[in-house]
C-alpha cells in the first residue's frame, strides 16, 4: 500500500497495518540472515574496494598539509598550535609548581629544588577549609578522610598531578562554555549553527579527540589538557544556554526598563540570576574533566590515569585497584564539593552572601604559614613512610584465591553467556546485509519522525558503509546492543522496585550516583581481574557503566504518573499488578525510553574504552589509530561511532515524543 493510500485508509485498518509492520520487518530480517551466502551478491556484506570513499586518507593528507605547509600569513599553522600549547603550559606549570614539584632548576638528576610544593598538611587544611565554607563540617570531614586515604595509601603524588590538570582545565572549560552559551543566548543563529557541532562533540569517542590533538599539539600534559577542555566544554554550553533561557521574563523586562546596556544585562542580571543552574554545569565539567584527564594519560597527562593504564597493561591487579580506588576517592570529593558549591549558590541567592574576607584572609594566612614551615624544615613535608600502607599484595593474593577457588564457576558462567548470547548475536549482526539495515533505519526514522529523520538515519548508515567500516560497525552494534539489553533488563526491575519503596530508592540512589561518579577506566579493573580480556569482560563493564539511566528514568517515570489516574485504577478494583502493567508502566514508557536513550549513549562511550580489553569494533579502530597516530583512521572511525549515537538518539527521542503525544502527556 502506498503512503497516500495508507493515510487515506480507515483508522482501524491503519492500526492493523501498523501492528503488522514490525513483525513483517522481523520476519524478513530473519529470512535474510538464514539465506545461504550465495543467494545474495557479496557487496551487501562487504563493499568492493573501488566503491569505498578514501575519506580516511583525505583527512590524513589534510592534517599532514596543516602540519607541513599550512600558514596564516608569515606564521606556520604548526607554529600557531605549538604557540597555543606554550601559552596553556603556563597555568599548568604554575599548578604543578604549587602542587607537585615546587620551584626547581635543572632536569633529571641535575634538578635542584629551591622551594617545595605545597605540603600535604597545607593542602589538607586548605581543602577542608574550602569544604567547611561551602558544605559545612560534614563535607570538611569527608574531605579530610578522602585526602588522608590518598596520603596513607601512597597515592598522593599521582593524585596531585591529576588534581593540577583538573584545576586548570575545569575553569578554562567553564569559561569557554559560558562564553559560547552567552553567544547562543544572544543569537539564535549562533545556537542553530553550534548545536550540530555540540552533538558531534558529545558523541565522538573520547579516543578520537586525542588523535588529531596528538599530531597538532604534540605529546605531553598540555595536549592532554586541550583534549580535556574540548571534551568538557559542550555540556557547559548546553547547560548555560538552557539556564539563560530559564531566566524569568519579569527579570529580563525589569532590566530593560532600567536601561541596562548589553554588557550590564549579561553580567549583572543574566549570569547572576542563572548562577544556581550554571553551578550544575560546573559540577558536570569537573567530573568530565577528571574522566578525560584519566584517559588523556595515554598522551602524557600522567597522574592516577597513567598508574591505572600501566597496571592494566602489565595485569598488576593490586596496583591497578589501589590507583582506581584513589581515582574514585578523588572523583567523589570533587563531586561533593561541586554539589555543595551549587547548593551554596542557591542559598546565597535567597539569603544574601556573607562577607568572605573575614573567613578567607586567616585561612590563606595559615596556609602560607604551613607552606613556609615546609620550606624551612623539609622533613616536615615528608609523610613518614612507616605510616604508609599498601593493599596491592593483599589484592593480588585475593584475586589469586578467587581465580583458584572459583575458576571453574566463573569460567562456566562466562562460557555460557558467550556461547548462548554473545556469539549468536555476533553472527546474526555480521550476517545482516547493509542495504536492509539502511532500509530499516530509514523506515524507523519515517515512522518516528517523518521524512527528515528518515533521510538522516539513511545518511548515517550509508556513511558508515561507504567509508568501509560496516564490519566494525556491525560488531559495535552487537556488543552495544547486547549490553544495553542486559542493562535495561536489570535496570528496569530495579527502577520499578525503587519507585515503590522510598527506603530502597535512597540506597539505590547512592549506588547509582557513585557509579556515575566513577571514571570509565575504573570499571575495567575488577572485571579484568575476574574474567580477563575479551567481549564478555567488555559487556560487563558497559552494563555497569550504563545501567544508571535505566534505573533512574524508570523510577522517575513511575513516580511521575498522575495520582488521580492511580486512584481511579484503585477505585475500579485494579490489583497491584494491574496498576503497574496497565496504568503506571504505559504512562511511564516515554521517560523509560529516554532512559534507554541515555543508556545507549553511555554504552557507546564505554565501548571505546573497552578497546583496552581486546574488543574488535569501532572502538578498537579508534584506539589503534591513536597508537599509530593515524589521524584519518581515528577521525573516520570516531565519526562512525558518532553517527550511530546520533541516529539512535534521534530515533528514540522522536519515538518518546510521539508516545507522549499519543498518551496526552505532551
Amino acid at each position: 500500500m502506498s503512503a497516500p493510500a495508507f493515510e487515506a485508509a480507515p483508522p482501524l485498518a491503519r492500526l492493523r497495518l501498523s501492528a503488522l509492520l514490525w513483525p513483517a520487518v522481523a520476519a524478513v530480517t530473519a529470512l535474510l540472515v538464514l539465506l545461504p551466502a550465495s543467494a545474495l551478491p557479496g557487496w551487501v556484506w562487504k563493499l568492493p574496494a573501488g566503491w569505498k570513499l578514501p575519506l580516511a586518507a583525505q583527512v590524513s593528507a589534510f592534517v599532514k598539509w596543516l602540519v607541513d605547509d599550512a600558514a596564516l600569513g608569515p606564521v606556520a599553522f604548526i607554529d600557531l598550535t605549538r604557540g597555543i600549547a606554550w601559552l596553556l603550559d603556563w597555568p599548568l606549570a604554575l599548578a604543578r609548581v604549587v602542587l607537585v614539584a615546587g620551584v626547581t632548576t635543572g632536569q633529571g638528576s641535575q634538578t635542584v629544588q629551591w622551594f617545595p610544593p605545597l605540603p600535604w598538611f597545607a593542602v589538607m587544611f586548605l581543602a577542608m577549609a574550602i569544604a567547611a565554607r561551602v558544605g559545612g563540617w560534614r563535607l570538611a570531614v569527608l574531605m579530610g578522610a578522602g585526602l588522608g586515604y590518598l596520603l596513607v595509601f601512597g597515592q598522593w603524588a599521582s593524585a596531585m598531578v591529576t588534581l593540577a590538570s583538573v584545576i586548570v582545565a575545569a575553569p578554562l572549560a567553564v569559561a569557554g562554555g559560558l562564553m559560547v552559551g552567552i553567544a547562543c543566548h544572544r543569537s539564535p543563529r549562533v545556537e542553530k549553527a553550534i548545536t550540530p557541532l555540540l552533538d558531534l562533540a558529545q558523541t565522538v569517542p573520547i579516543f578520537a579527540y586525542l588523535v588529531p590533538i596528538l599530531v597538532l599539539f604534540g605529546f605531553g600534559p598540555v595536549s592532554a589538557m586541550i583534549a580535556t577542555i574540548l571534551y568538557a566544554l559542550p555540556p557547559m554550553v548546553r547547560i548555560a544556554a538552557a539556564a539563560f533561557r530559564a531566566v524569568p521574563e519579569e527579570v529580563v523586562a525589569l532590566a530593560r526598563m532600567s536601561g541596562c546596556t548589553r554588557r550590564q544585562f549579561t553580567w549583572k542580571v543574566l549570569v547572576p540570576t542563572a548562577k544556581p543552574a550554571l553551578m550544575l554545569g560546573v559540577n558536570q565539567v569537573i567530573l568530565l574533566t577528571l574522566n578525560m584527564v584519566i584517559i588523556a594519560s595515554m598522551i602524557g597527562a600522567g597522574g592516577l590515569g597513567y598508574d591505572v593504564l600501566a597496571a592494566l597493561r602489565r595485569l598488576a591487579i593490586g596496583a591497578g585497584i589501589e590507583a582506581g580506588l584513589a581515582i574514585t576517592v578523588l572523583a567523589i570529593l570533587l563531586d561533593r564539593l561541586a554539589q555543595a558549591m551549587a547548593r551554596q549558590s542557591e542559598r546565597g541567592r535567597h539569603h544574601g552572601a556573607r562577607d568572605p574576607r573575614r573567613y578567607w584572609v586567616p585561612v590563606l594566612a595559615i596556609g602560607a604559614a604551613l607552606w613556609l614551615a615546609a620550606w624551612l624544615s623539609p622533613p616536615l613535608a615528608q609523610f613518614p613512610s612507616s605510616l604508609q600502607l599498601s593493599t596491592a599484595s593483599w589484592w593480588d593474593e585475593w584475586v589469586r584465591w578467587i581465580n583458584i577457588t572459583f575458576f571453574d564457576t566463573l569460567d562456566a558462567f562466562k562460557n555460557a553467556v558467550l556461547l548462548n548470547l554473545l556469539v549468536p548475536v555476533k553472527r546474526f549482526m555480521l550476517a545482516l546485509p547493509w542495504p536492509w539495515v539502511a532500509f530499516v533505519a530509514m523506515l524507523a526514522g519515517w515512522r518516528a519522525g517523518g521524512p527528515r529523520l528518515a533521510l538522516g538515519a539513511l545518511a548515517g548508515v550509508l556513511f558508515i558503509v561507504f567509508v568501509g567500516l560496516w564490519d566494525y560497525a556491525a560488531l559495535t552494534l552487537y556488543l552495544c546492543g547486547v549490553s544495553v539489553l542486559v542493562a535495561v533488563a536489570l535496570g528496569v526491575p530495579i527502577g520499578i522496585a525503587s519507585a515503590a519503596s522510598p527506603r530502597l530508592w535512597r540506597v539505590v540512589e547512592v549506588v547509582i550516583d557513585t557509579l556515575q561518579t566513577l571514571p570509565s577506566f575504573v570499571y575495567l579493573i575488577p572485571i579484568v581481574m575476574l574474567f580477563r580480556v575479551g567481549d564478555f569482560t567488555a559487556m560487563i563493564a558497559i552494563v555497569l557503566y550504563a545501567i544508571a539511566p535505566a534505573i533512574r528514568y524508570t523510577a522517575h517515570g513511575l513516580r511521575g504518573v498522575p495520582a488521580p489516574l492511580v486512584e481511579a485504577g484503585i477505585a475500579n478494583g485494579c490489583t497491584r499488578t494491574q496498576l503497574l502493567t496497565r496504568i503506571k508502566l504505559p504512562l511511564a514508557l516515554p521517560d523509560m525510553l529516554l532512559g534507554v536513550n541515555q543508556t545507549i549513549m553511555l554504552a557507546l562511550s564505554m565501548l571505546v574504552i573497552t578497546a583496552l580489553v581486546g574488543t574488535r569494533d569501532l572502538g578498537q579502530e579508534v584506539y589503534s589509530a591513536l597508537a599509530k597516530a593515524d589521524v584519518g583512521r581515528g577521525v573516520v572511525a570516531g565519526l562512525c561511532v558518532a553517527f550511530i549515537a546520533m541516529v539512535a538518539d534521534r530515533l528514540i527521542s522522536a519515538a518518546a515524543l510521539r508516545l507522549k503525544r499519543r498518551l496526552g502527556l505532551s
